[in-house]
């Protein structure tokens, strides 16, 4: 029962929900229908200053008025005037309770309202932003009355640039709050992301902290050319109004250079430096301009129509220059395989192109049109640079990390320089002192063989075998310590493999392996012949002993870029990467009998005639070894 009552509960909190929601979407749907759009409307310049003081009725009844249409704004003055009156006519009935007048844009700097000959409305602004929203409630008996208006301008544009709307007050203060509050949240989140930069600078090394706040500065300032264009702080917050227009101003030249010397800074300088010289020529100006407003703001706007020609209608040329020349040398660096070029030209030309076309419209309409579209255009190019700097950092990151892996091999590669110099420094010296010993103990074994018993004989024999190997290694030593290269010729190694072949096939034959070689002739190298033979004999056997049932060995060279390259492969039992960094370290083997000298030798060789060589190998697949010499042929065979 009690979870019953409790479902019924939530259904019908739903339901109240629901209902609630059809209720308010049905009352929104009919404020609409009650609204009336008013599209046209009668305008009259204004003969002298005296007539605001005239009595109302009297302006009503003079003349002549001109009808105009709800976006067509008026410029120019064949008045010597910059101030009008305007007047519309309120609807003949008024279904409203508490009903209102909305303006959504009109040009002015001082506007003042009256309806019966009373003032009900009044703003008169001290700053240059001439973008107004206007929101005056009314009663309902005041439908049919004129309403007239009195606007005056510092600029040769006036009048209503959208419908007049009369409404529900309630539903008209909704939209009046929030029209334009997304500016205000999306110049606030592009600031806010950029003093999360701007505290992550503490934590970047010193060269990467010049990009970072470039870009964080470039942030602040689309940000706050964003909010202080919005004609929301104005319409709200309007006594603020010279603070934003000074705050505009000053972003936006900050901004333009900014932008050109990311450009610069990440992809390039362009052609012939071209990128480099237009962003000091827009710092220069960007100074004038600043030097400018600030003489303008202490003469209280008495140089305001040669700062506007600098700041506004020069500067706008500029603009348009700037799009044009970032676009085409993104383009030009994208063509030329620049990866950031390509992502930073998508950014600029979603922007600029936005840009481009918005200021070619503006200077079409005479300065008449309210710029807005730039503000997505915006959103494409941050959204570029972030992912252009993060795939700078990743790329720099990623550069740390093989530099990190170069520096660990080069470090290893010195350890066993230096390991190999000290063994061959050893070898050289032990080898001749244990070698003599040998021989001597050799004779006589050889010699107590010759007089002893046959029991006696097997174990003369194992000694005699222990000291062939004893010998051995200490060739291999000495092998190592002096390569013995005097005698070098010119080989060619189609010649050389053929009596390698002649070795190490039978041995093959003995392991259940086949040998496959293919060796062009006329691959020649220098060097001496029997040490040739010796480094790749070994290596060809350790292949041999490495290969299981069904093995194989493919052996063959090619002529490559002023080196001879020899691959040998083998599908044998592989090695993983630890024992593949062992290799060539004395007394390391794999085999039970092994040392690891051979190996050293190998490289030790090959390292004596200039060469090298690399191991790619997979447990349980095989090995491959790649052995680079230079080429001693005068031209590259076809």
């Amino acid at each position: 029962m009690k979870w019953f009552s409790k479902k019924m509960m939530v259904i019908l909190i739903v339901v109240l929900m629901a209902s609630s929601n059809v209720v308010s979407a049905s009352n929104t749907i009919e404020d609409r229908n009650k609204s009336i759009e008013i599209k046209r409307w009668q305008f009259m310049w204004e003969k002298s200053n005296s007539e605001e003081r005239k009595n109302i009725s009297d302006i009503l009844s003079s003349g002549p008025w001109t009808w105009r249409g709800s976006s067509q704004v008026i410029t120019g003055s064949n008045q010597r005037s910059y101030t009008l009156w305007l007047k519309f006519r309120l609807p003949a009935t008024i279904d409203i309770s508490t009903p209102a007048i909305f303006i959504d844009k009109i040009y002015a700097k001082d506007i003042s309202i009256y309806l019966d000959n009373v003032l009900i409305y009044e703003n008169n602004r001290s700053h240059t932003y001439d973008a107004n929203r206007i929101l005056v409630a009314v009663k309902p008996e005041d439908a049919g009355k004129e309403l007239l208006m009195r606007v005056h301008s510092e600029r040769d544009r006036m009048g209503m640039a959208e419908e007049i709307i009369v409404g529900k007050y309630q539903t008209l203060l909704k939209k009046f709050v929030k029209e334009n509050l997304i500016d205000i949240i999306f110049g606030s989140s592009i600031i806010f992301i950029a003093v999360v930069m701007f505290i992550c600078t503490f934590f970047l090394r010193k060269e990467q902290i010049r990009d970072w706040l470039s870009l964080d500065i470039v942030l602040v300032a689309i940000g706050t050319l964003i909010i202080t264009y919005s004609p929301y702080l104005y319409t709200h917050y309007g006594e603020y109004g010279n603070m934003y227009t000074a705050l505009f101003d000053i972003a936006l030249l900050i901004f333009l250079p900014g932008l050109t010397y990311i450009f610069e800074s990440m992809i390039g300088k362009g052609y012939r430096g071209l990128i480099s010289h237009f962003r000091k020529f827009q710092m220069k100006y960007s100074l004038l301009c600043l030097i400018l407003m600030f003489i303008n703001m202490l003469l209280d706007n008495a140089f305001y129509g040669i700062y506007y020609i600098v700041s506004v209608t020069v500067l706008g040329v500029f603009i348009i220059i700037q799009g044009i020349l970032l676009v085409v040398n993104a383009v030009y660096y994208a063509i030329k395989g620049n990866r950031d070029a390509v992502i930073m030209a998508t950014g600029f030309a979603v922007f600029s192109l936005v840009i481009i076309t918005e200021f070619i419209w503006y200077y079409s309409q005479n300065g008449n049109h309210e710029l807005f579209l730039w503000k997505w255009g915006v959103m494409g190019f941050v959204v570029s640079l972030i992912v252009l700097l993060g795939r700078k950092f990743a790329l720099n990151h990623r550069r740390v990390v093989e530099y990190s892996k170069e520096l660990e091999r080069f470090n290893n590669e010195l350890q066993r320089s230096e390991k190999m110099d000290i063994i061959s420094e050893l070898a050289a010296s032990v080898a001749h002192e244990v070698r003599n010993p040998l021989q001597v103990t050799r004779g006589f074994l050889q010699l107590l063989e010759e007089k002893s018993q046959d029991k006696e004989k097997g174990y003369l024999q194992l000694a005699l075998e222990e000291l062939e190997r004893a010998s051995n290694i200490i060739t291999d030593f000495l092998t190592f310590a002096k390569p013995g290269l005097e005698q070098i010729t010119l080989l060619d190694i189609s010649k050389e493999f053929k009596h390698i072949e002649g070795i190490l096939l039978p041995l093959a034959n003995f392991e259940g392996g086949t040998v496959y070689t293919n060796i062009p002739s006329g691959l020649m190298i220098h060097g001496n012949s029997s040490k040739f033979k010796q480094a790749l004999i070994n290596m060809i056997k350790n292949s041999i002993e490495a290969l299981g049932d069904e093995g194989l060995i493919r052996i063959w060279a090619y002529h490559d870029g002023g080196e001879v390259v020899v691959h040998i492969h083998d599908n044998g039992q592989g090695m993983d990467a630890e024992e593949i960094m062992r290799l060539g370290e004395p007394y390391y083997s794999n085999k039970t009998r092994g040392t690891g000298l051979g190996l050293m030798v190998t490289f030790r060789i090959i390292e004596s005639m200039d060469g090298s060589v690399t191991f790619e190998s997979k447990k349980g697949v095989g090995t491959e070894a790649v052995i680079r010499f230079p080429s001693a042929n005068k031209s590259e065979p076809l």
